[in-house]
């Protein structure tokens, strides 16, 4: 049995809490590894080893700062496959979507290399006589994020790229699920060139998360996972006085307009719902066609699709579809709730819960489910199965269909299949969701765009990745500066206009 590790001050190092959490093979259902659960001291042992690297660090200047993450590009793609496969070992998913995973955050990792640019600061000359006035960003300190189980090399990276970037030392504490790549990636920022101490990686529970939130020296909090949690996290982070931005759950919708390729739309469905298990905050879930004919049409062409998913462990290769799901518990949720939307009067048109691999029969495999006829009072319409389950919402018209999209709690992601621009402008401009697609299913947008949803699905003013990044590891310090050419005046009492 491998027994994991911390990764702080440049080295593993044994947990001595003596609390662990298994990790599994969900493709077996086997337990593989032993993770430690970091302890409040083992968190402030590594926030104090972080705070005295820092100051140094930031000192560096960015062009050099830049240096270290293009060398870590690099390596990321020289270790690609060993990556993505310790990844898909650990959650499940298949190789090609795990090497996505990495490679999503790769990108954000490649538009850090811009930091010389995206930190420099502003410049009035003579604002007034002999006076100018400039700004500088600077880095905060120690920073810290709380990342999930489904993405563990690209939201990590997407967090700690920009504010190692921005000068910051950074504490990763990843889900205790799949831990591995984490800590790998420690391995490669530091083979990178990153000092000791800037990146450090400690395992742990709720008792390391309120370690983080109650610990003054961290200055800012990035989480992403469920809502309540965010909530729970942004509150606390809030209280404490730290800069906070959480990212939460979805139920994302995909309107179906009668003009829309059909076919079309339905790949982007089984693709978006079903990929990954449904494990994304991206998925799109919820369909919901425009008129009966669309209706009937799209789930005429939705069953044959769904029926001939391929589902098995990433070891089978690359034609398998999606794999297990991360945990017996997921699998359980999710089970659970399909029998809800029945019970609750759903049309369940493919049932995928007695699905059942020869040679695995222990893993954490959901079959592929679709549903017909929900309604918006159902459990499955309002909760966020993350599970590979697709609900069709029919709506009579347009405004009926976005309707259902505005006045959902959640507000991540959504998407609209059309021809006409007229109604993908309407839609697009009037949508009260974050990120929209336009005949594209999951519109996560690339890095040099920024990523977050609104209402329940993201809590603080600034989002992921791209220019908000560096404004969020920074804070803007404003010089007024004057310096005297034999003038001399009395004191001044009054606040003086400038000339």
């Amino acid at each position: 049995m491998q027994e994991l590790t911390h990764y702080i001050d440049g080295a593993h190092v044994n947990g001595t809490s003596g609390r662990f959490s298994d990790v599994f093979n969900p493709a077996t259902g086997e337990v593989q590894a032993k993770c430690p659960l970091a302890s409040k001291e083992e968190m402030e042992h590594a926030v104090a080893v972080a705070a005295a690297a820092q100051p140094a660090w930031e000192k560096v200047n960015p062009q050099r700062r830049a240096r270290v993450m293009m060398k870590f590009v690099d390596l990321l793609n020289r270790d690609m496959d060993k990556l993505a496969e310790a990844l898909s070992r650990e959650h499940g998913k298949t190789f090609p979507d795990a090497k996505g995973d990495v490679q999503r955050g790769l990108e954000v990792v490649e538009y850090c290399i811009g930091a010389p640019q995206l930190l420099k600061g502003e410049f009035t000359d003579s604002a007034g006589p002999g006076i100018d006035m400039y700004s500088m960003r600077q880095a905060l300190g120690v920073t810290a994020g709380i990342t999930p189980f489904n993405f563990p090399a690209m939201i990590p990276m997407w967090m700690f790229a920009p504010a190692i970037a921005c000068g910051n030392a950074f504490i990763l504490k990843p889900s205790e699920r799949d831990p591995s790549v984490p800590l790998m990636l420690a391995e490669l920022l530091e083979e990178a060139g990153l000092p000791k101490g800037i990146i450090q990686v400690v395992n742990g529970d709720k008792e390391a998360v309120d370690a983080i939130l109650y610990n003054d020296t961290i200055q800012s909090v990035g989480f992403v996972g469920s809502t309540p949690i965010a909530e729970y996290i942004y509150g606390t982070g809030c209280a404490q006085g730290k800069r906070v931005q959480c990212f939460g759950g979805a139920k994302n919708h995909m309107i179906i307009m009668p003009d829309a390729d059909l076919d079309q739309a339905a790949d982007a469905l089984i693709g978006a719902g079903y990929g990954a298990a449904g494990e994304r905050c991206m998925a799109i879930s919820v369909a919901v066609p425009v008129g009966k004919e669309t209706a009937d049409r799209l789930i005429e062409k939705l069953i044959p699709r769904v029926e001939t998913l391929k589902v098995g462990p990433y070891t089978a290769g690359d034609d398998v579809d999606y794999g297990p799901v991360v945990t017996a518990a997921a699998k359980a949720n999710i089970e659970r709730l399909v029998q809800t939307g029945v019970d609750q009067g759903a049309d369940l048109v493919v049932d995928g819960r007695n699905f059942s691999l020869q040679g695995y029969e222990d893993g954490f495999f959901v079959g592929p489910s679709l549903f017909d006829n929900v309604t918006t009072d159902m459990d499955i319409y309002k909760q966020e199965i993350f599970g590979p389950v697709l609900s069709t919402v029919r709506a009579e018209t347009y405004e009926e269909a976005l309707s259902y999209a505005m006045d959902h709690e959640y507000g991540n992601g959504t998407a609209i299949y059309t021809r006409d621009g007229d109604t993908a402008r309407d839609f697009a401009n009037r949508i009260n969701i974050g990120m929209i697609g336009i005949n594209v299913p999951i519109p996560v947008p690339l890095a040099y765009h920024t990523f977050g949803g609104w209402k329940k699905s993201a809590f603080g003013d600034l989002n992921q990745h791209g220019p908000d990044a560096f404004k969020f590891y920074t804070r803007t310090k404003t010089i007024t500066s004057r310096w005297p050419s034999g003038i001399r005046e009395g004191g001044e009492f009054n606040f003086k206009p400038m000339d």
